[in-house]
């Protein structure tokens, strides 16, 4: 029997990943750029031993089966594979934060049990090859891996698709304000929602135009220019939710709170708030700001109607064994 454990961080997506060139493969339509949550993390432990009929696995608590169970199968079958082990495991995880609610659980998942599940096998992967590994569980996981701000290749292929850290976590003292307006586990999942990516007319134009995006993001990062980064998040953001209403079927994940707070973000940036808005595939809006504001921020965001809890993050680490 050998066990390992891994903590994780959930990361933002400044310019985001939405639709796949190869679903199996998860290899993305187009390039994009994060930034890891600190405070927020999930981990996970991986104990491989001789005696399990199956793989097990249990999330906060609750053993998990069907899908989730099978996705994770499949992680441990590419470590099983690299490894030369039999062996079943148990994935015991735990969030301390809401999961399945567009605060990208499933990519600090993935990210954790790529690093536990291959040290428990005696691997010992590089960043790169980490990367790689929590891609096939879910794309986000890749920018997981590496720490700080993170940028995920396009790639060409199965092994030239991964993350790496553009700037460290100490680069840029931001903060991710995150509304919580619905914590109820979305109906339709990133996965799903990938797949019908294609079927907008509008998720070319989006895919085309993502290297001009990357570009400026990229630059307004190392150069901690905020105005910048703030109107190329929004757009992105907008960008992306744009392609899943117009998609076959429609995903409409945004609620009426979600609305009101980017009216909200955007009068308090025109009054000289540091503040900008990106909402990944859910209800909850992650407010960006620069840290010192970040308790302002807090304030107004808890005042705001329909907004249950406000989740503060800054800047955070790369996956790591514990």
């Amino acid at each position: 029997m050998s066990t390992a454990a891994a903590i994780s961080h959930p990361n933002i997506a400044f310019i985001k990943y939405w639709g796949n060139r190869n679903n199996e493969l998860r290899l993305p339509s187009n390039g994009s750029i994060s930034m890891n949550l600190d405070g927020l993390f999930t981990r996970t432990t991986v104990s491989f031993q001789p005696s399990l009929p199956f793989d097990e696995l249990i999330i906060n608590g609750h053993e998990v089966v069907g899908k989730g169970l099978e996705r994770v199968s499949h992680i441990l079958d590419l470590i099983r594979e690299k490894a030369g082990i039999k062996m079943n495991a148990e994935v015991m995880s735990e969030n301390n934060f809401p999961s399945g609610a567009g605060i990208a659980s499933s990519a600090a998942a993935f990210a954790a049990l790529a690093v536990a599940g291959s040290k428990a096998a005696g691997l010992d992967l590089s960043e790169r090859e980490l990367s790689i590994l929590a891609r096939r569980g879910s794309g986000s996981a890749s920018r997981s891996i590496p720490a700080g701000f993170a940028e995920w290749k396009l790639g060409e292929s199965e092994s030239d698709s991964y993350a790496f850290s553009i700037a460290p976590a100490d680069h840029w003292n931001l903060a991710d304000c995150v509304a919580i307006v619905s914590s109820t586990h979305k109906k339709t999942g990133s996965t799903e929602g990938h797949a019908v990516a294609g079927t907008s007319p509008l998720q070319n134009a989006r895919v085309t135009d993502a290297p001009r995006r990357l570009d400026i993001c990229r630059n307004a990062i190392l150069k901690k220019d905020f105005e910048a980064l703030a109107n190329i998040i929004e757009h992105d953001s907008d960008m992306m939710h744009a392609v899943m209403m117009t998609s076959n079927p429609p995903l409409m994940y945004w609620q009426s709170a979600t609305v009101e707070i980017f009216h909200q973000v955007r009068e308090w940036r025109a009054n000289g708030l540091p503040v900008g808005y990106t909402v990944d595939a859910g209800a909850n809006v992650h407010v960006i700001c620069l840290g010192e504001y970040k308790d302002e921020v807090e304030k107004r965001l808890r005042a705001c109607p329909g907004v249950s809890k406000v989740l503060v993050a800054g800047v955070g680490g790369a996956a790591e064994i514990v």
